[in-house]
């Protein structure tokens, strides 16, 4: 699997210490250092099942900054997968890729469902 982070999140630091107690393996991405570009996003977008604007960090700063609130719903998919690609900071995390699934954002009960495991 693979486990896309930001280290100093604290969400991806409790997403990660999850995955290590329930003794799952995983391979770890740094977001900001190794952005997914907008093949990867368009594919685990069409994986998650879930709308493209959950794919949005929207408490960053950078999502702030840009005023993205007002500008996203004016774009098209296409125009929101290329903004994702150009900043991994944009991006929500953390992100779980697993075979056949793609978890945006840590749940504990959503990821131990997806995961087999039980949540406690």
């Amino acid at each position: 699997m693979l486990f896309i982070e930001y280290p100093k999140c604290t969400t991806c630091q409790k997403a990660r210490k999850w995955l290590v107690a329930n003794e799952i393996s995983f391979q770890s991405r740094h977001i900001k250092e190794d952005a997914p570009g907008a093949d990867k996003l368009k594919s685990w977008h069409s994986l998650s099942g879930l709308p493209l604007k959950k794919f949005f960090n929207t408490s960053g700063l950078k999502y702030k900054e840009l005023r993205l609130k007002d500008k996203l719903p004016n774009m098209s998919e296409e125009e929101q997968i290329t903004l994702l690609a150009s900043d991994g900071m944009l991006v929500k995390r953390p992100i779980l890729v697993g075979d056949g699934f793609v978890l945006v954002g840590f749940r504990e009960a959503e990821w131990a469902a997806a995961l087999g495991k039980i949540s406690g």
